[in-house]
């Protein structure tokens, strides 16, 4: 069984004073992957700038604005449909011999290989005071451990907007102990990584007409790769592994990697940005 998902995303950004030069990079487009297939997308921004369609240092696709005109106000506004099919979380072959992927996660090999997504970033560097924060167990197997992390970092955060932003780190996060899906996206990665399991901060869209937690713009959840099995999603916000409703669009080391907007804008004076995320699902025979 498939599902046709339909996104319509807005953007509206109002400026005190005249906007001479901008530059936006938007990475909202759903990639095509093993589980869904994107369809088609339509972008459009209210003063007619050309949009420019280029691949990231990632290999994802991002949608590049550069107006040749001063404004004070520009809204975007993008449709995408897709193809996703239904997705068991736990269907993957598990590697029984726990000992032996623990021994992995130690090898010089795999640590170089996967250098990118064990170190520490600004977002996820964690304090030396919480380095015991959470510690895997040898005795069952890592996909447990990792098992054990999401349902610890959902227990250790309170869903709630507003406390936190986009420069928040894992530091803090710790003690102010509420936060977006950013937050628990970021604290999984920090300790994952600490334990040695390689983790990708993943970006994208939620389905929320199950009851979900999420931020109203973008969803954020993570991928941890597993020895002997693969790269397996886990959403710390919902305590549930990433499954049918999770809509991918990209992956990094952290927040910076998978900002949905980033941008230059040359201004003075206040502004204010709103966005808006709609996500429709449908059965398909």
């Amino acid at each position: 069984m498939s599902l046709a998902y339909s996104i319509h995303y807005t953007a509206e950004n109002s400026y005190e004073h005249w906007v001479h030069k901008a530059d936006w990079q938007f990475l909202i487009i759903p990639e095509t992957n093993a589980t869904q297939k994107f369809v088609s997308v339509e972008f459009s921004n209210s003063i007619n700038a050309v949009n420019q369609f280029s691949i990231n240092g990632y290999g994802f696709p991002t949608i590049r604005i550069h107006p040749k005109q001063q404004f004070k106000e520009i809204s975007f506004e993008a449709s995408f449909k897709l193809i996703k099919k239904e997705v068991n979380p736990y269907d993957f072959k598990s590697h029984s011999n726990t000992a032996e992927a623990f021994r992995k996660i130690e090898e010089l090999d795999f640590k170089v290989d996967f250098e990118s997504f064990l170190s520490p970033t600004p977002y996820t560097a964690m304090p030396s005071k919480y380095q015991e924060i959470f510690r895997f167990d040898s005795r069952i197997t890592i996909f447990e451990n990792l098992q054990e992390l999401n349902h610890w970092t959902y227990l250790k955060i309170y869903f709630k907007t507003g406390v936190t932003d986009v420069n928040t780190t894992v530091n803090e996060i710790i003690e102010k102990r509420h936060g977006v899906c950013q937050d628990f996206a970021h604290l999984f990665c920090a300790i994952a990584r600490l334990n040695g399991i390689p983790a990708r901060y993943v970006s994208g869209f939620l389905h929320q007409g199950n009851g979900y937690f999420g931020d109203s713009q973008m969803h954020a959840w993570v991928e941890a790769f597993v020895p002997f099995v693969g790269w397996l999603g886990f959403d710390p916000t919902n305590d549930i592994l990433a499954g049918t409703n999770h809509i991918k669009v990209s992956h990094g080391k952290d927040y910076k990697d998978c900002a949905p907007l980033k941008g230059v804008v040359f201004s003075k004076g206040s502004n204010e940005t709103r966005h808006t995320v709609q996500v429709l699902g449908q059965l398909q025979q």
